[in-house]
Protein backbone atom coordinates (compact mmCIF):
# COMPACT_ATOMS: atom_id res chain seq x y z
CA UNK A 1 0.00 0.00 0.00
CA UNK A 2 1.36 3.48 -0.79
CA UNK A 3 2.73 5.21 2.28
CA UNK A 4 3.50 8.87 3.01
CA UNK A 5 6.36 9.35 0.50
CA UNK A 6 4.36 7.84 -2.37
CA UNK A 7 1.24 9.86 -1.53
CA UNK A 8 3.23 13.08 -1.12
CA UNK A 9 4.87 12.48 -4.50
CA UNK A 10 1.40 12.22 -6.06
CA UNK A 11 0.26 15.34 -4.18
CA UNK A 12 3.16 17.35 -5.59
CA UNK A 13 2.25 16.16 -9.08
CA UNK A 14 -1.37 17.23 -8.62
CA UNK A 15 -0.23 20.60 -7.34
CA UNK A 16 1.88 21.10 -10.45
CA UNK A 17 -0.58 19.79 -13.04
CA UNK A 18 -4.19 20.33 -11.89
CA UNK A 19 -4.33 22.96 -9.13
CA UNK A 20 -5.67 26.23 -10.50
CA UNK A 21 -7.72 24.51 -13.20
CA UNK A 22 -11.50 24.05 -13.39
CA UNK A 23 -13.20 20.68 -13.88
CA UNK A 24 -15.28 20.55 -17.04
CA UNK A 25 -16.66 17.07 -16.45
CA UNK A 26 -16.28 14.13 -14.10
CA UNK A 27 -16.99 10.60 -15.30
CA UNK A 28 -17.34 7.65 -12.96
CA UNK A 29 -16.44 4.54 -14.92
CA UNK A 30 -16.72 2.09 -12.02
CA UNK A 31 -19.14 2.65 -9.10
CA UNK A 32 -16.72 1.20 -6.53
CA UNK A 33 -14.43 4.18 -7.10
CA UNK A 34 -16.98 6.43 -5.33
CA UNK A 35 -18.61 3.79 -3.12
CA UNK A 36 -18.23 5.96 0.00
CA UNK A 37 -19.74 9.08 -1.55
CA UNK A 38 -23.38 9.35 -0.37
CA UNK A 39 -24.48 11.01 -3.63
CA UNK A 40 -23.51 7.98 -5.73
CA UNK A 41 -21.76 8.07 -9.11
CA UNK A 42 -24.20 10.43 -10.83
CA UNK A 43 -24.39 12.84 -7.90
CA UNK A 44 -20.62 12.79 -7.45
CA UNK A 45 -20.01 13.65 -11.11
CA UNK A 46 -22.67 16.38 -11.19
CA UNK A 47 -21.33 18.04 -8.03
CA UNK A 48 -17.83 18.38 -9.48
CA UNK A 49 -18.66 19.85 -12.90
CA UNK A 50 -17.56 23.47 -13.08
CA UNK A 51 -15.63 23.37 -9.78
CA UNK A 52 -12.12 24.89 -9.54
CA UNK A 53 -9.29 23.01 -7.82
CA UNK A 54 -7.74 25.36 -5.27
CA UNK A 55 -5.12 23.32 -3.41
CA UNK A 56 -3.58 19.85 -3.26
CA UNK A 57 -3.05 18.71 0.33
CA UNK A 58 -2.24 15.58 2.29
CA UNK A 59 -2.27 14.07 5.76
CA UNK A 60 -0.64 10.69 6.20
CA UNK A 61 -1.79 8.43 3.37
CA UNK A 62 -4.81 10.55 2.40
CA UNK A 63 -4.74 13.35 -0.14
CA UNK A 64 -7.34 15.85 -1.26
CA UNK A 65 -8.03 18.64 -3.70
CA UNK A 66 -9.72 21.61 -2.04
CA UNK A 67 -12.60 22.96 -4.13
CA UNK A 68 -13.15 25.94 -1.82
CA UNK A 69 -13.04 26.56 1.94
CA UNK A 70 -15.98 24.22 2.54
CA UNK A 71 -15.50 21.09 0.38
CA UNK A 72 -12.75 18.84 -0.90
CA UNK A 73 -12.30 15.92 -3.26
CA UNK A 74 -10.77 13.35 -0.91
CA UNK A 75 -8.89 10.34 -2.19
CA UNK A 76 -7.22 7.23 -0.84
CA UNK A 77 -5.10 5.16 -3.24
CA UNK A 78 -5.73 1.85 -1.50
CA UNK A 79 -3.47 -0.98 -2.69
CA UNK A 80 -3.07 -0.01 -6.34
CA UNK A 81 -4.65 3.37 -6.99
CA UNK A 82 -3.01 5.91 -9.28
CA UNK A 83 -3.85 9.48 -10.25
CA UNK A 84 -2.41 10.05 -13.71
CA UNK A 85 -2.33 13.14 -15.91
CA UNK A 86 -1.89 13.10 -19.68
CA UNK A 87 -3.28 14.11 -23.02
CA UNK A 88 -7.08 13.74 -23.14
CA UNK A 89 -7.08 11.77 -26.38
CA UNK A 90 -4.92 8.90 -25.12
CA UNK A 91 -6.78 5.57 -24.90
CA UNK A 92 -8.52 4.66 -21.66
CA UNK A 93 -6.93 1.70 -19.89
CA UNK A 94 -9.34 -0.98 -18.60
CA UNK A 95 -8.47 0.03 -15.03
CA UNK A 96 -9.52 3.70 -15.25
CA UNK A 97 -12.26 4.14 -12.62
CA UNK A 98 -12.89 7.88 -12.90
CA UNK A 99 -11.86 10.59 -15.36
CA UNK A 100 -11.77 14.37 -14.99
CA UNK A 101 -11.50 16.78 -17.91
CA UNK A 102 -10.81 20.49 -17.60
CA UNK A 103 -12.19 23.64 -19.15
CA UNK A 104 -8.79 24.61 -20.58
CA UNK A 105 -8.77 21.50 -22.78
CA UNK A 106 -5.38 20.45 -21.40
CA UNK A 107 -4.25 17.20 -19.81
CA UNK A 108 -6.98 15.22 -18.05
CA UNK A 109 -6.77 13.43 -14.71
CA UNK A 110 -7.54 9.72 -14.39
CA UNK A 111 -8.06 7.66 -11.27
CA UNK A 112 -6.75 4.22 -12.19
CA UNK A 113 -7.07 1.33 -9.77
CA UNK A 114 -6.44 -2.24 -10.82
CA UNK A 115 -7.79 -3.76 -7.59
CA UNK A 116 -10.40 -1.05 -6.93
CA UNK A 117 -9.56 -0.79 -3.22
CA UNK A 118 -8.99 2.96 -3.42
CA UNK A 119 -11.80 5.49 -3.45
CA UNK A 120 -12.77 9.12 -4.08
CA UNK A 121 -15.45 11.16 -2.33
CA UNK A 122 -16.68 14.73 -2.05
CA UNK A 123 -16.59 15.76 1.62
CA UNK A 124 -16.95 18.85 3.83
CA UNK A 125 -14.08 20.27 5.82
CA UNK A 126 -13.97 20.01 9.60
CA UNK A 127 -11.43 21.08 12.20
CA UNK A 128 -9.07 18.37 13.31
CA UNK A 129 -9.90 16.63 16.55
CA UNK A 130 -7.50 15.35 19.22
CA UNK A 131 -6.04 12.07 18.01
CA UNK A 132 -6.12 8.80 19.91
CA UNK A 133 -7.58 8.48 23.38
CA UNK A 134 -10.10 10.96 24.81
CA UNK A 135 -8.43 14.09 26.16
CA UNK A 136 -9.32 13.35 29.79
CA UNK A 137 -7.34 10.11 29.52
CA UNK A 138 -4.47 11.60 27.55
CA UNK A 139 -3.77 15.27 28.35
CA UNK A 140 -0.81 15.40 25.96
CA UNK A 141 -3.18 14.71 23.09
CA UNK A 142 -5.52 17.59 23.97
CA UNK A 143 -5.35 20.50 21.56
CA UNK A 144 -7.72 23.24 20.38
CA UNK A 145 -9.40 22.91 17.02
CA UNK A 146 -6.66 23.34 14.44
CA UNK A 147 -6.16 22.73 10.76
CA UNK A 148 -9.23 22.28 8.57
CA UNK A 149 -9.24 18.71 7.28
CA UNK A 150 -11.72 16.63 5.29
CA UNK A 151 -14.27 15.48 7.87
CA UNK A 152 -13.67 11.70 7.48
CA UNK A 153 -10.01 12.10 8.45
CA UNK A 154 -10.23 14.89 11.03
CA UNK A 155 -9.30 12.36 13.74
CA UNK A 156 -6.07 11.18 12.08
CA UNK A 157 -2.86 12.28 13.81
CA UNK A 158 -0.36 14.58 12.12
CA UNK A 159 2.50 12.89 10.31
CA UNK A 160 6.17 13.44 11.29
CA UNK A 161 6.85 15.82 8.39
CA UNK A 162 3.98 18.21 9.23
CA UNK A 163 4.49 21.46 11.12
CA UNK A 164 1.60 20.40 13.37
CA UNK A 165 3.50 17.32 14.55
CA UNK A 166 4.44 17.63 18.25
CA UNK A 167 7.43 15.41 19.14
CA UNK A 168 6.94 15.79 22.90
CA UNK A 169 3.26 14.82 22.74
CA UNK A 170 4.14 11.89 20.48
CA UNK A 171 6.80 10.66 22.91
CA UNK A 172 4.45 10.93 25.90
CA UNK A 173 1.66 9.06 24.17
CA UNK A 174 3.98 6.40 22.71
CA UNK A 175 5.49 5.42 26.04
CA UNK A 176 2.06 5.20 27.70
CA UNK A 177 1.01 2.56 25.20
CA UNK A 178 1.35 -1.10 26.13
CA UNK A 179 2.11 -2.48 22.71
CA UNK A 180 4.99 -3.27 20.38
CA UNK A 181 6.78 -0.28 18.91
CA UNK A 182 6.02 -1.25 15.32
CA UNK A 183 2.32 -1.64 16.07
CA UNK A 184 2.43 1.85 17.54
CA UNK A 185 4.09 3.29 14.44
CA UNK A 186 1.31 1.81 12.30
CA UNK A 187 -1.43 3.31 14.49
CA UNK A 188 -2.76 6.27 12.49
CA UNK A 189 -4.31 7.80 15.63
CA UNK A 190 -0.81 8.15 17.10
CA UNK A 191 1.19 9.11 14.02
CA UNK A 192 0.02 9.02 10.41
CA UNK A 193 1.76 8.12 7.18
CA UNK A 194 4.08 5.36 8.42
CA UNK A 195 3.37 1.96 6.94
CA UNK A 196 5.04 -1.44 6.98
CA UNK A 197 8.01 -0.59 4.74
CA UNK A 198 9.11 2.60 6.44
CA UNK A 199 8.45 1.28 9.95
CA UNK A 200 10.92 -1.53 9.31
CA UNK A 201 13.45 0.87 7.81
CA UNK A 202 13.16 3.34 10.69
CA UNK A 203 13.44 0.61 13.33
CA UNK A 204 16.56 -0.74 11.60
CA UNK A 205 18.09 2.72 11.57
CA UNK A 206 17.17 3.28 15.24
CA UNK A 207 18.47 -0.21 16.21
CA UNK A 208 15.16 -1.15 17.85
CA UNK A 209 13.39 -4.50 17.52
CA UNK A 210 9.86 -4.28 16.15
CA UNK A 211 8.37 -6.07 19.19
CA UNK A 212 10.03 -3.84 21.80
CA UNK A 213 7.46 -2.82 24.42
CA UNK A 214 6.71 0.89 24.04
CA UNK A 215 6.55 1.42 27.82
CA UNK A 216 10.22 0.37 28.09
CA UNK A 217 11.54 2.97 25.65
CA UNK A 218 13.78 5.65 27.12
CA UNK A 219 13.52 9.30 26.12
CA UNK A 220 16.74 8.94 24.12
CA UNK A 221 15.41 5.87 22.30
CA UNK A 222 12.15 7.63 21.38
CA UNK A 223 14.13 10.61 20.09
CA UNK A 224 16.36 8.29 18.06
CA UNK A 225 13.33 6.51 16.64
CA UNK A 226 11.60 9.73 15.67
CA UNK A 227 14.72 11.03 13.93
CA UNK A 228 15.00 7.71 12.10
CA UNK A 229 11.36 7.92 10.96
CA UNK A 230 11.87 11.46 9.67
CA UNK A 231 15.10 10.54 7.92
CA UNK A 232 13.62 7.50 6.18
CA UNK A 233 10.47 9.31 5.08
CA UNK A 234 12.45 12.30 3.79
CA UNK A 235 14.93 10.11 1.92
CA UNK A 236 12.11 8.09 0.35
CA UNK A 237 10.32 11.28 -0.65
CA UNK A 238 13.48 12.56 -2.36
CA UNK A 239 13.64 9.27 -4.28
CA UNK A 240 10.00 9.51 -5.36
CA UNK A 241 8.87 6.74 -3.04
CA UNK A 242 9.28 2.99 -3.24
CA UNK A 243 8.14 1.18 -6.39
CA UNK A 244 8.15 -2.60 -6.32
CA UNK A 245 5.99 -2.86 -9.45
CA UNK A 246 4.15 -0.71 -11.98
CA UNK A 247 1.34 0.07 -9.50
CA UNK A 248 3.41 2.65 -7.58
CA UNK A 249 3.96 5.65 -9.84
CA UNK A 250 3.68 9.43 -9.81
CA UNK A 251 1.14 11.42 -11.83
CA UNK A 252 3.34 11.08 -14.93
CA UNK A 253 3.54 7.30 -14.58
CA UNK A 254 7.16 7.32 -13.34
CA UNK A 255 8.37 4.90 -10.65
CA UNK A 256 10.17 5.84 -7.46
CA UNK A 257 13.54 4.28 -6.69
CA UNK A 258 13.85 4.19 -2.88
CA UNK A 259 13.68 0.39 -3.10
CA UNK A 260 17.38 0.56 -4.02
CA UNK A 261 18.11 2.06 -0.59
CA UNK A 262 16.16 -0.38 1.59
CA UNK A 263 18.23 -1.74 4.47
CA UNK A 264 15.80 -4.22 6.02
CA UNK A 265 12.42 -4.49 4.31
CA UNK A 266 12.26 -7.36 1.81
CA UNK A 267 15.91 -8.35 2.39
CA UNK A 268 15.45 -11.61 4.31
CA UNK A 269 18.68 -13.66 4.22
CA UNK A 270 20.76 -10.81 2.83
CA UNK A 271 23.61 -9.41 4.95
CA UNK A 272 22.93 -6.37 7.14
CA UNK A 273 24.91 -3.46 5.73
CA UNK A 274 26.09 -2.54 9.25
CA UNK A 275 27.23 -5.87 10.66
CA UNK A 276 26.85 -8.53 7.97
CA UNK A 277 24.32 -10.64 9.91
CA UNK A 278 21.57 -12.03 7.63
CA UNK A 279 18.35 -10.04 7.84
CA UNK A 280 15.53 -11.98 9.53
CA UNK A 281 11.91 -12.11 8.44
CA UNK A 282 9.16 -12.62 11.03
CA UNK A 283 5.39 -12.91 10.63
CA UNK A 284 3.65 -9.76 11.83
CA UNK A 285 -0.06 -8.88 11.67
CA UNK A 286 -0.65 -11.00 8.55
CA UNK A 287 2.36 -9.29 7.01
CA UNK A 288 6.11 -9.43 7.61
CA UNK A 289 8.70 -7.65 9.71
CA UNK A 290 12.34 -7.50 8.71
CA UNK A 291 15.15 -6.85 11.18
CA UNK A 292 18.79 -7.54 11.91
CA UNK A 293 19.13 -10.09 14.76
CA UNK A 294 22.40 -8.49 15.89
CA UNK A 295 21.66 -4.77 15.50
CA UNK A 296 18.06 -5.16 16.67
CA UNK A 297 18.13 -7.91 19.33
CA UNK A 298 14.88 -9.37 20.59
CA UNK A 299 13.88 -7.63 23.81
CA UNK A 300 13.13 -9.30 27.13
CA UNK A 301 9.88 -7.35 27.38
CA UNK A 302 8.07 -7.56 24.11
CA UNK A 303 4.64 -7.46 22.52
CA UNK A 304 4.49 -9.96 19.67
Amino acid sequence: MPELPEVETVRKGLEAHVVGRTIASAQVLHPRAVRRDPAGPAGFAAALAGRPLKRAERRGKYLWLALDDDEALLGHLGMSGQLLVGEPDRPLSPHVRARFTFTDGGPDLRFTDQRTFGHLMLVPFAHETPAGEPADQDPAAHQPAGRALPAPIAHIAPDPLEEAFDPAAFAARLTRRHTGVKRALLDQSLVSGVGNIYADEALWRARLHWARATETLSRAEVSRLLEAVKHVLSAALTAGGTSFDSLYVNVNGESGYFDRSLEAYGRAGEPCSRCGTPIRRDAFMNRSSYSCPRCQPRPRRAHW
